[in-house]
């Protein structure tokens, strides 16, 4: 038993540090101009936030980070899709799933973190899906279609 739990505490040590690395690259990426892995790197370490070259090339393919110009920014698109949100939908009681645009699962996750919505457990991302665990789906997908500026929510009930 005590191993289990060894690998549970790593376990969520691994992932909650994955998060927060995700997160800083997304708010310096926003912040200024970041033309290397290795400066993002520099910067991540200076924010306190450990990262390898390897680690920090692997947050960039999962958020869907591109390089345009020489520099590393977001795709932009219009409209929700604009941050890779596709659709919500419903899956039960606790659970809604979304789209996301391929390669994008991660980072819409990490910004739907970031919003500290209450009324979300967590978020498990994949490729171009997402499972929110919820307390009430009906006021989460209402949320986070407003927090992706698509206020129209009629659809999504």
């Amino acid at each position: 038993m005590h191993l289990c739990s060894d690998y549970a505490s790593w376990l969520h040590k691994r992932f909650m540090n994955k998060r927060e690395r995700q997160q800083t690259i997304l708010s310096l990426i926003q912040a200024r101009p970041i033309g290397t892995q290795e400066d993002l790197r520099a910067l991540l370490e200076r924010a306190g936030v450990p990262a390898t070259q390897s680690s920090v090339s692997r947050d960039l393919e999962e958020l869907g980070v591109v390089k345009h110009h020489g520099h590393y920014t977001l795709p932009r698109t219009n409209g929700s899709a604009a941050r890779g949100l596709l659709s919500l939908d419903h899956a039960g009681d606790c659970l809604v799933i979304a789209r996301t645009v391929p390669g994008l699962a991660s980072a819409v996750a990490v910004e739907i973190d970031a919003a500290a919505i209450s009324e979300i457990v967590g978020t498990i991302a994949g490729e171009d899906t997402i499972f929110i665990a919820v307390r009430d789906q009906k006021a989460v997908i209402k949320k986070v279609w407003k927090l992706f500026g698509n206020i129209t929510t009629d659809e999504n009930n």
